[in-house]
């Protein structure tokens, strides 16, 4: 998504009298938070900080029309416009907006959806905290929505470009070489950051069954009609 927090910020203000601020506490926990995701195992510091004045941030974010969105147990915050300031920009003349939208390919869509799901399935069966899967086995789990292709190098490739979108987005984290190997047999690893969460619902991910069906069945019907019309791998979207 953006660039990771930086070191430099202030200590938790816990021997603070009350109402006794650094000049500089809100905008330190602001900033990196308006540059993206702030993750407690990032900065443990200034997720502390963070705890402790979230009440005053979440004041501060609002006169530019964001929230805060925090998951203590999870371990991630980040800023969204509010719901009501999305209704106002389309209502009124349109301002400038702090916190981009980034359009998503279909692709790129599908493999979050997919990602979500199995993080759903993984969740269901305890142990681990972290979810992580070889390039393989995301490229498995896509394949199967994608159009027949006789052109394999093709379909990795355009695949390991979405992995790298979502990579940029903040919903994967490409693994170290020796902590990718050691967990993958030395196959290339991506941990499934739990932020996904907050952006694939439990109710959306309760459809996707009924959703990907719905697209499996459409994408059949698009093979047999375009059987006679040039190479699948032609006719493979981006």
């Amino acid at each position: 998504m953006a660039d990771a927090p930086t070191g430099g910020t202030p200590s938790p203000p816990d021997a603070l009298p009350t109402g006794t601020l650094p000049a500089d506490a809100l905008p330190s926990l602001v900033i990196p938070l308006l540059k993206g995701v702030l993750y407690r195992e990032s900065d443990s510091a200034l997720w502390s900080t963070l705890l402790e004045l979230q009440a005053r941030v979440r004041d501060y974010v609002a006169v530019l029309g964001l929230e805060l969105m925090l998951d203590e147990a999870e371990g991630y915050a980040f800023l969204r416009s509010r719901p009501e300031a999305e209704e106002k920009v389309e209502t009124e003349e349109r301002r400038p907006r702090l916190v981009a939208r980034r359009p998503l390919s279909f692709h790129v869509s599908l493999i979050l959806a997919l990602l979500r799901k199995k993080l759903a399935e993984f969740d269901a069966g305890g142990g681990d905290t972290r979810l992580v899967l070889s390039r393989d086995e995301i490229v498995e789990m896509v394949r199967v929505f994608l159009p027949e292709s006789t052109n394999e190098a093709r379909v990795i490739e355009r695949i390991d470009a979405h992995l790298n979108r979502i990579v940029d987005l903040g919903f994967l984290r490409r693994m170290k070489a020796e902590a990718g190997a050691s967990a993958r047999g030395g196959q290339t690893a991506f941990e499934v950051r739990r932020i996904l969460k907050a952006f694939v619902d439990a109710e959306w991910l309760a459809e996707l069954d009924t959703r990907l069906a719905a697209y499996r069945a459409e994408l059949a019907g698009s093979e047999e009609k375009g059987a006679d019309g040039g190479s699948d791998a032609d006719r493979e979207e981006d």
